[in-house]
């Protein structure tokens, strides 16, 4: 069924391209699944420390290690290797003749978490990069350039705002104040970056895009345990993160009777447990963590006299996320009155309902409809012409599509999510796009 697809996907481009390598026998696109696999593994291995966990924060030593790497691939592609001032690395392929032509723009990150798995942002970057060998390798000449992309601190873990890189170069954030960020370990983002060596020599959004696509693996347990293969996303969530200190009074762990104490490492867990409970009222799509938490002194015999701690509240729907910061706020000036001083900061806040909606309404509708093989190619198309220098620019260009690693395609699923998606985008170029999107 999905080779029956491609076939009739190839033999639509076909007829109508100007490539004429497509035009005999309704040949197909095939990638090189060892390469690409290779690659993976060869980026996965950077950054794993004595104890087996794999960590590249943004802008360290190991993020060094992978942007050499996949630096040298865009290189060894024949893709001319850009940096602009916040550090997002390009590879760009600009046929002759089409330089002034807006083009189009495919990658993801790969900067990852603590403890991180190896396909997580850096499937959307070594998937695009692979996808732009084969064509090129195939001969076909696209209508306009295509940019491999892989964004800066795109996790956030180690300098906030997280998607910093994409939400620079949409123009949602000021560079000079991005690059004046304090990480998590007092350095500063532009001074790691030059240190690095990837500073940059252009400005972020050098490169206007008429599209922006990005295949994603899914990093929850949904897909898996619900026994799908593949999703189109319903939604993305709103995001808001804030930081909340409690002041306390530090004292004696023996001879403080309980009515004498302001614990504030009770009242953050407080705090939490009210969290957890507006998650857990029917209906609530709210999910909230705390991720990190500090006491001081952080001693086992003394009852905590400061408690600082983060709070992560999402919910895709605009007006419910307001609800629970109201919510919040509330809940923390009554446990003012009997648990001492509560400060809280605005770290981060994002969402984009409308926009977010309207796309995500669209692929669910192609996911009802067609088979799987189908969706993959229906899915791709959904962002062709998509600007996200205008109203998208609040999705900070992260637009993904779930995937689950195994199942799909024999042992390699990856491969099939490469011609359903990413080709899909940069063949728009011409007017397949019209004749594919008659055949689904």
């Amino acid at each position: 069924m999905v080779m029956d697809f491609f076939e009739r996907f190839c033999y639509t481009f076909a007829i109508s391209s100007k490539n004429d390598i497509f035009k005999e026998g309704y040949p197909m696109l095939t990638i090189n699944e060892t390469r690409l696999l290779n690659r993976i593994h060869a980026l996965g291995a950077v950054g794993i420390d004595t104890d087996g966990r794999r960590t590249r924060l943004a802008a360290s030593d190991e993020d060094k290690a992978g942007r050499d790497l996949v630096s040298r691939w865009m290189r060894e592609a024949g893709l001319t290797v850009v940096t602009d001032y916040i550090g997002n690395l390009f590879g760009i392929w600009t046929p002759e003749g089409c330089a002034e032509t807006e083009p189009v723009m495919t990658g993801s990150h790969i900067d990852t978490v603590i403890n991180a798995g190896q396909f997580d942002g850096c499937y959307g970057v070594l998937a695009a990069l692979e996808v732009v060998e084969t064509l090129k390798a195939s001969g076909f000449v696209p209508a306009r350039p295509i940019a491999v992309v892989a964004f800066t601190n795109e996790e956030g873990v180690r300098y906030a705002p997280d998607m910093l890189g994409s939400l620079v170069y949409a123009g949602g954030y000021p560079l000079e104040q991005a690059l004046a960020t304090v990480g998590t370990d007092g350095a500063v983002l532009g001074k790691e970056l030059k240190r690095i060596g990837y500073a940059g020599t252009v400005a972020p959004g050098f490169l206007k895009p008429c599209a922006f696509v990005e295949a994603h693996i899914e990093q929850g347990p949904i897909l898996e345990t619900e026994g799908i293969t593949i999703g189109a996303v319903e939604d993305l969530q709103g995001i808001s993160w804030q930081r909340i200190t409690i002041e306390g009074e530090q004292n004696h762990a023996g001879t403080t009777p309980t009515a004498y104490r302001a614990d504030a490492g009770l009242a953050a867990a407080k705090v939490m447990t009210f969290l957890r409970s507006r998650c857990e009222l029917h209906g609530s799509r709210t999910v909230a963590t705390t991720g990190c938490i500090a006491f001081e002194p952080n001693a086992i015999n003394v009852i905590p006299g400061k408690a600082i701690f983060t709070v992560d509240v999402r919910n895709p729907d605009a007006a419910q996320l307001c609800d629970e910061e109201q919510a919040l706020a509330d809940y923390l000036a009554e446990l003012e009155k009997t648990e001492g001083e509560i400060r809280l900061r605005e770290e981060q806040r994002a969402n984009d309902e409308a926009n977010r909606s309207r796309i995500a309404g669209e692929m669910a509708e192609k996911a009802k409809k067609q088979t799987v093989g189908e969706i993959l190619v229906g899915l791709g198309l959904l962002f062709i012409g998509l600007d996200f220098m205008g109203d998208a620019a609040g999705d900070y260009l992260h637009l993904p599509i779930f995937t689950r690693a195994f199942e799909l395609f024999g042992s390699n699923p990856i491969l099939g999510i490469l011609i359903g998606v990413i080709v899909t985008a940069i063949m728009q170029s011409s007017s397949a796009a019209v004749g594919v999107l008659q055949t689904l």
